[in-house]
């Protein structure tokens, strides 16, 4: 039987052929892929010639393309559409695929080239971008232990085997146990509050499991989840916040305790190894923030005054509740709040927010008219899923940019949160194009009941189209730099300065259309929405910043403290009242048994990664106010400098050329309602 992983695709932008693909081909496509970069790796490594840029860079990016061309579109099922096979086989190879990585990022003659390249970057006649590629590749090796001695890398090499598995089980456990802790309701009553579309998902949810004539609220990956603003039933508020808490904690079938506490404690160990005191060390050195001192400055400067601002909220709602306020309540009497102080109730814009034309008139939209792209569905093309839908981009002349999916909708296969995968990424060398996926979480209802979003459902929409546009606009020479292949503490700029769309009159007038009587969302109601957006930014920045703190906690510890570490809900307990941000009222976005990011998803010590790049966000917001907001001009200065960079180029270096200087973090201060 072919493989179709096996050579590229020979549909439009080399889609992969998901009508044809099969859970057999993925197995024998690693393994071929894996043979396949092993000798190409050997055919530079085993020259005896001077290493140059065209004998050894080029030839180490043209490899790995069977292995890459699977692992995209492996990773993206296992992510959005999983099954306990593929699960297994992810569990399977993660080890592999670790010990692979390994032997490429640790090989003595290779690193031995490209240090020769790096140390003689200044006789070399190289283009910016050669330069660029040959200095972060030697900071790349290096950081990974490429210099260290072979017991050392050998060590090393197991740790990262080992945490590879544990990593893909914390995500595994995590899902199970996000499908069993969903709350099932048996009398339709106790949804009271909810919107008749929502009703109608949690009813779909339930037939779905088999679960006739009941209700099901599945779980969302944030510890709130929005029906906790409108449940009018506080007990069945307080089941939902206890189902979301409770994910893989101690004593569940799905424990993530220990399999978490050996990750800390291998990840402890592996940077000590590497030289560096702790995993927090050893990651922001790769990153724009240089080292974890500065993340706890800035988050430092921050906490204080967030929880201050939270425990103003907190007396708020207590002032209307008439009785001391739980974490379940939080949203449910925020929304009162915000009614009685603004006049705002968020659940009734819902209807106002009919998916589609968000999608059309809203995200669609306001990229043509900033970026001047255009969006046209492929239905003759398949994607992985029968929910997944295929649009092509195209630049304003025409010419083609890429393929863009959406994968809208929540099930069980698929991992919370929301995301964007790169399935092919565009780069001159190997003559690639470029397709983008967006995940979202959103609760399908029934047949013939619109889909109608929530305003946070809408921001992340706005925000996750940001990384696709990154990823869609991002041209490079090398597969390196492709898409959003950037230092992780500023690739969530880009997403979150899309955001500032949403609410921009020209594109909220067009989108925010009731979906019944047809009528504009009332301009009133609008300026109400932006005079209270700075409500609840108190429990909002702490909830983040909990996170945020937490994720550092962890891996700031050395080998020796995290190994005497033993309970997880004790360190967590500890970590968040040493921060100030303990108030019971207002938990963590995630505790520690469900932080995927940091424990699965990549983000490792480097959660802080979002308010750090929304200095960078807030900043640009402020300047494109300033220079006259939503044009094309602005628009293809921010493409030109930042978004067609990819990861080409130093990204702080090419936010001064877009902004004339570095950013300032008043802006920032001032959305969050953290000015003095």
């Amino acid at each position: 039987m072919s493989n179709p992983f096996l050579s590229p695709s020979p549909l439009p932008y080399q889609l992969p052929p998901f009508s044809e693909l099969r859970l057999e081909h993925y197995a024998p496509a690693i393994e071929a892929g894996i043979d396949e970069q092993r000798r190409e790796i050997a055919n530079i490594t085993r020259r005896r010639d001077m290493a140059t840029f065209e004998n050894t860079m080029v030839p180490l990016e043209q490899s790995g393309q069977t292995l890459t061309r699977v692992l995209r579109v492996f990773f993206n099922q296992s992510s959005a559409d999983s099954s306990d096979e593929l699960a297994e086989l992810e569990e399977r190879f993660a080890p592999v695929l670790s010990a692979h990585q390994d032997a490429i990022e640790l090989d003595g003659a290779l690193y031995a080239r490209i240090r020769h390249l790096h140390e003689h970057l200044d006789s070399l006649d190289l283009t910016a971008e050669q330069r660029y590629l040959v200095e972060r590749r030697f900071t790349r090796m290096t950081l990974a232990g490429a210099g260290l001695d072979d017991e050392a890398k050998a060590r090393l090499s197991e740790l990262n085997q080992r945490l590879s598995v544990l990593e893909t089980r914390f995500e595994k456990n995590l899902l199970a146990d996000t499908n069993d802790l969903a709350v099932v309701v048996d009398d339709v009553a106790e949804l009271d509050g909810l919107t008749a579309g929502e009703i109608s998902a949690a009813a779909q949810a339930a037939a779905d499991r088999g679960l006739e004539g009941k209700h099901l609220i599945t779980l969302v990956l944030p510890t709130g989840h929005p029906h906790l603003a409108s449940l009018t039933n506080r007990d069945l508020r307080e089941r939902v916040m206890r189902a979301s808490r409770q994910r893989a904690a101690r004593g569940n079938e799905h424990d993530n305790s220990a399999v978490l506490l050996e990750i800390v404690r291998l990840r402890a160990e592996r940077a000590e190894l590497l030289g560096f005191a702790s995993h927090a060390a050893w990651v922001t050195a790769g990153q724009t923030a240089k080292t974890p001192e500065a993340v706890a400055a800035m988050l430092g400067q921050l906490a204080p005054v967030a929880a201050r601002n939270a425990r103003r909220e907190q007396a708020q709602l207590e002032g209307l509740a008439g009785h001391p306020i739980e974490a379940h309540d939080w949203a449910f009497y925020a929304e009162k709040v915000r009614k009685a102080e603004y006049d705002v109730d968020l659940g009734e814009l819902r209807p106002y927010f009919e998916a589609e034309r968000v999608l059309q008139q809203g995200v669609f939209a306001a990229a043509t008219k900033v970026y001047g792209i255009t969006f046209e569905e492929r239905t003759d093309l398949q994607g992985y899923h029968p929910d997944v839908r295929v649009f092509e981009v195209r630049n304003d002349d025409g010419s083609q940019l890429g393929l863009y999916l959406l994968d809208l909708y929540t099930r069980d296969s698929k991992r919370g949160g929301a995301w964007m995968n790169e399935l092919i990424g565009q780069n001159e060398l190997l003559d690639h194009p470029t397709i983008v996926v967006n995940n979202l979480n959103v609760p399908k209802p029934a047949a013939g009941e619109p889909t109608l979003l929530t305003y946070d459902e809408v921001n992340t929409f706005f925000h996750e189209f940001g990384h696709a546009l990154h990823g869609l606009f991002a041209h490079v020479v090398y597969p390196s730099f492709t898409g959003t292949n950037v230092y992780r503490d500023f690739v969530e700029f880009p997403s979150q300065v899309n955001e500032m769309w949403m609410l921009w009159p020209e594109i909220l007038d067009d989108y925010a259309v009731h979906h019944v009587t047809g009528e504009r969302i009332p301009a009133e109601l609008v300026e109400r929405i932006r005079a209270s957006q700075t409500f609840g930014e108190g429990f909002a920045t702490s909830e983040y910043l909990a996170a945020a703190l937490l994720d550092q906690a962890w891996h700031r510890l050395s080998a020796a403290e995290a190994a005497a570490v033993t309970d997880v809900a004790a360190f967590e307990a500890q970590a968040l009242a040493e921060a100030g941000l303990d108030n019971p009222a207002v938990p963590t976005r995630y505790s520690s048994t469900y932080f995927a990011h940091t424990f699965s998803g990549g983000y490792s010590a480097g959660y802080y990664s979002y308010i750090w790049s929304e200095v960078l966000d807030a900043d640009t917001v402020e300047w494109f106010r300033e220079n006259g907001g939503l044009t094309r001009a602005n628009g293809d200065r921010f493409r030109q400098h930042v978004l067609g960079l990819g990861g080409a180029g130093d990204p702080l270096e090419a936010y001064r050329a877009f902004r004339g200087r570095d950013a300032v973090i008043e802006p920032l201060l001032t959305r969050r309602g953290l000015a003095a």
